[in-house]
C-alpha cells in the first residue's frame, strides 16, 4: 500500500490526513443512473442531496436516549471505567480518550439493528418514501438484516470515513442514505457533501478499491476517493438542524467528516434500501 496525503476543502477550509492505499482512475463510466435513482423525482436532483424535516421534538428524546443507552452498553462491553450519573454524549471523548478503546466501542455501535432501538426506524422508512415517491424498507436483502451505524467523532481526531460513494458497494447501489445529528452536530463537525459529484464519471475520479484504504491503521469498507481531475475535492457542510435529516443519493462523494470543535459529535446513519413491485 502507498501512503498518500488527502487534501479536501470543506466550506472553504483546507484539511490535510493520510491515507494508505492502492489508488487508480476509473474507468470510462457514469455509475449515476438518474432515470433510475431514488431521488428522481425531486427538485434537487442535480445537487444529489437535501435536508428534510422527519423527527419531531418527542421523537427524538426517544431516538437520543436509545442512542445514548447502546453508548452506555458498548462501553459496558468493554470494561471501560465511566461516571453514568454524569456521563454525556458530548463528553465521550473524556472517557474513550485513546484510538484503541474507541475501535472496541464502535465495533459494536457500527453494527446494530432495529432491534437495539427503542424507536420505530421502519417509521422512517415510510416518512422519505412520501418526501421521494418511491417506497423503502429498512431491511438489506444482500446483508440479511436491517442495519443501523452510530458514528462516534470525537474532536481534533481521525474518527472520519474517507470521502467516499456508498453505491461501490452492491448492496448500497438502491438505498437512500440518511444521516441524522444527535449530540454536537453544527457548522464545525456536520457531513460534508460534494454538491453534484453524483454526475462525475469514475474516469475522473482516483480512488482505492473496496476495502482498500487505511487511515489511522482502519480500514474501510468504502473505497477513499482522493482526488478528481479537477483537483482536491470541494465539500460543504449541510448541516441539518435538530429533527431534519441529510438525505442523498448513495452516488454523492461525502465522508471526511473532521470534527473541528471541542465536544465529540454523535450522530445515526441509516440507509433504507427501495422496494421494487
Amino acid at each position: 500500500m502507498n501512503k498518500k496525503n488527502c487534501y479536501v476543502n470543506i466550506d472553504a477550509s483546507k484539511f490535510e490526513f493520510q491515507v494508505e492505499g492502492d489508488f487508480f482512475w476509473g474507468k470510462e463510466e457514469l455509475l449515476y443512473e438518474k432515470e433510475h435513482s431514488v431521488i428522481s423525482k425531486t427538485d434537487w436532483e442535480s445537487l444529489g442531496y437535501a435536508c428534510v424535516k422527519v423527527i419531531e421534538e418527542n421523537e427524538f428524546d426517544n431516538l437520543k436516549h436509545s442512542i445514548y443507552t447502546n453508548i452506555i452498553k458498548a462501553l459496558k462491553l468493554n470494561n471501560i471505567k465511566f461516571n453514568e450519573d454524569t456521563f454525556t454524549l458530548s463528553n465521550y471523548h473524556k472517557i474513550v480518550h485513546n484510538d484503541a478503546l474507541h475501535l472496541k466501542v464502535i465495533d459494536i455501535t457500527r453494527n446494530l439493528t432495529n432491534g437495539d432501538f427503542n424507536f420505530d426506524i421502519n417509521a422512517l422508512a415510510e416518512r422519505f418514501g412520501k418526501i421521494l415517491g418511491y417506497k423503502f424498507t429498512s431491511w438489506i436483502e444482500e446483508l440479511k438484516k436491517t442495519h443501523v451505524q452510530i458514528r462516534i467523532n470525537r474532536p481534533n481526531s481521525l474518527d472520519i470515513n474517507p470521502p467516499h460513494r456508498d453505491g461501490y458497494l452492491s448492496y448500497w447501489k438502491d438505498i437512500i442514505n440518511v444521516w441524522i445529528p444527535i449530540e454536537g452536530c453544527n457548522e464545525q463537525t456536520s457531513l460534508p457533501v460534494c454538491p453534484g459529484s453524483h454526475l462525475i464519471k469514475e474516469s475522473d475520479i482516483f480512488r482505492t478499491k473496496s476495502k482498500g484504504a487505511k487511515i489511522n491503521g482502519n480500514t474501510y469498507y468504502v473505497p477513499c476517493i482522493l482526488k478528481t481531475k479537477q483537483g482536491m475535492l470541494n465539500m460543504v457542510r449541510p448541516n441539518p438542524k435538530q429533527g431534519e435529516a441529510l438525505i442523498f443519493t448513495p452516488f454523492l462523494i461525502h465522508g471526511a467528516a473532521i470534527n473541528n470543535s471541542d465536544v465529540t459529535r454523535v450522530s445515526l446513519e441509516l440507509r433504507f434500501p427501495r422496494v421494487h413491485e
